[in-house]
């Protein structure tokens, strides 16, 4: 199963995310550490399709490997969206401008998503999606059979 948290820079994708992926025992992709490990820094749009296909690709391995998976990157476009096709989408709606001005320009607000979070209260939300999580999918072990982090 692919969880997206997504968000502008800012918006608390990160700690959701951080706080969310033990409760499920999930494989948590930081897009900012997946850039620095492949050390592309190229916010350009042919750079920013690049990390999303890498962000796509770490998750479809994840899922392969009976994972849960919790990919939290900006993801700011609804192409990149649907490329990434997460089965489950958290928006992280909590600020309305981020630090980087061309990010801000090419966000698309999300018409789609299973729970949007308006203010950042991480330790309320984290079990707000938890409890979606399992309404949609029922019992989240079914989903993940491994037990280490990646």
């Amino acid at each position: 199963m692919k969880i997206l948290i997504c968000g502008l820079p800012g918006s608390g994708k990160t700690t959701l995310a951080e706080k969310l992926a033990p409760m499920i025992n999930a494989v948590h992709l930081n897009a900012d550490k997946v850039r620095e490990e492949a050390n592309d820094w190229d916010f350009s749009e042919a750079g920013r399709m690049r990390q999303a296909e890498r962000m796509r690709l770490l998750s479809a391995q994840a899922v392969l490997e009976n994972r849960i998976v919790i990919a939290d990157f900006i993801c700011p476009t609804k192409y990149a969206r649907k490329e990434y096709n997460a089965d489950f989408t958290v928006w992280m709606d909590t600020i309305k401008e981020g630090r980087f001005e061309d990010t801000n320009k090419i966000f698309e607000p999300l018409e789609e998503y299973d729970v949007k979070v308006t203010h950042m209260d991480a330790d309320t939300w984290v079990f707000i999606v938890k409890q979606e999580l399992v309404a949609k999918f029922g019992n989240l072990t079914a989903h993940n059979k491994g037990t280490e982090n990646v």
